[in-house]
């Protein structure tokens, strides 16, 4: 019988206060969505830094005038470097079907891009990264061949870079909207019971608990946590099938980025629920126990 009238008054309440609980509802959903995107974007980046970082290689870009001895004195010298761990040569038409391989889910870019705009190459694999400036003095840009030395660490560093920040906005953003659910939660909750004051206060005086009485606001407000997470999750589940799935496929066959798994939309969902249903509930009960009597 308790049970029952308790679920009553979370349905009232909800009721009464429609409008103010799909607000509560909508930017709890929003700041989860956004603190999953967020989590996924991370485990992107953890999972791209062990597939990239593993593979750093100084690649050594040759003019498109090098002859062939000056070719081969390059590759003696790499052969004799200490700092060196293997090397590999290729050639324009191993580097043009290396990159029409990479990119063959976009055939207009493989078509728009000449053969000759790919040049000849030594990929260099040191046997320690952080040693690029000793490869770097050794062949200089300009001179014996040598069009210019990249560092693909320096690269990554400048991509990871910007993916964190990326993901830390997202995040920031995420933070921002969930103090804003909260204060909306704790409105909602003090004109909840404002509205049922009477009620509550009948309940106390024949000798309900404290706790008994502020049990119908808490459910409300993690009822809504709840629906802001679920919906939530929807938003994640919409941006794999419609964005990564479709938009990045390209990218995601060729190897140049990691895909987002099921396990992992699985895991971030119910991370966000969970976090929603229990902050919504914790903010309710505070409110309830710093600024409201019942």
């Amino acid at each position: 019988m308790r049970v029952n009238f308790v679920l009553s008054e979370v349905a009232n309440g909800l009721r009464r206060n429609l409008t103010m609980t799909v607000a509560m509802i909508l930017t709890t959903a929003i700041s989860l969505g956004l603190m999953g995107t967020g989590l996924l974007i991370a485990t992107m980046i953890g999972d791209m830094k062990e597939i990239y970082y593993d593979k750093v290689q100084v690649s050594i870009f040759l003019a498109d005038n090098v002859t062939q001895e000056q070719r081969a004195a390059i590759e003696t010298e790499l052969k004799n470097s200490s700092e060196v761990k293997s090397y590999i040569y290729e050639s324009q038409d191993e580097a043009y079907a290396r990159f029409q391989q990479q990119f063959k889910e976009q055939p207009e870019l493989v078509q728009n891009t000449p053969k000759d705009a790919l040049p000849q190459s030594f990929r260099v694999e040191l046997k320690n990264p952080e040693r690029y400036a000793v490869i770097a003095a050794e062949f200089p840009n300009g001179k014996n061949g040598v069009d210019q030395v990249r560092d693909e660490g320096d690269f990554l560093d400048r991509l990871f870079s910007l993916l964190n920040g990326a993901r830390n906005a997202t995040i920031a953003v995420a933070v921002v909207q969930a103090l804003a659910a909260l204060l909306l939660i704790s409105n909602t909750i003090q004109l909840a019971a404002f509205n049922r004051r009477n009620e509550t206060n009948i309940m106390r005086l024949v000798g309900a608990s404290r706790w008994y009485t502020q049990l119908p606001f808490i459910l409300e407000a993690a009822l809504a946590g709840l629906v802001g997470g679920l919906l939530a999750v929807g938003g994640l589940i919409l941006t794999k099938v419609m964005f990564v799935d479709r938009t990045l496929a390209g990218p995601i066959k060729a190897g140049i980025i990691t895909s987002i798994d099921w396990n992992q939309i699985a895991f971030t969902g119910a991370v966000i629920t969970i976090a929603g249903v229990a902050l919504a509930g914790i903010a309710s009960y505070v409110t309830l126990r710093l600024y409201v009597r019942l």
